[in-house]
């Protein structure tokens, strides 16, 4: 009888799905508008990477090769496989270090608002990175 993954994990399974196809698809994005009363820069396509926003190049080669590294991930979470485990410490180190060099290697943010939406950016990719890998920890025994 193959062991079911659960509501949780498939809604997460469908989410790293989705977060694979935008990483694939981040280096061909557009820049977003200027907005004149905001101190938030316009948005640079491209892909984060350790802490450095990859355009051009760079970004065509590291932006499908994280998504495939998601899909895979994905495909291990919807499967119950043994490997879901490991891609899901690896990719909570990944997000966590990639938050910790951007912070530090990018200016802090000007306004109030700016500073709040990094916070709950922050505590949300950690959180939505972080559950996953907590709950195939504790389901380990069901991965085959």
């Amino acid at each position: 009888m193959k062991p079911k993954r659960g509501g949780f994990l498939t809604a997460m399974a469908i989410l790293i799905a989705l977060a694979a196809i935008e990483d694939m698809f981040k280096p061909f994005g557009r820049q977003g508008p200027t907005i004149p009363s905001s101190s938030m820069p316009r948005i640079i396509p491209g892909i984060v990477v350790l802490g450095i926003r990859h355009t051009g190049t760079s970004a065509v080669i590291l932006g499908p090769l994280v998504g495939v590294f998601l899909i895979l991930y994905a495909i291990g979470i919807w499967r119950m496989r043994r490997y879901a485990l490991t891609a899901a410490w690896i990719y909570v180190v990944y997000v966590m270090l990639n938050l910790t060099l951007f912070m530090m290697w990018n200016p802090l943010p000007l306004t109030r608002a700016d500073t709040i939406f990094d916070a709950v950016y922050s505590i949300c990719a950690i959180v939505l990175t972080l559950s996953p890998a907590i709950a195939l920890t504790r389901r380990r025994a069901d991965l085959t």
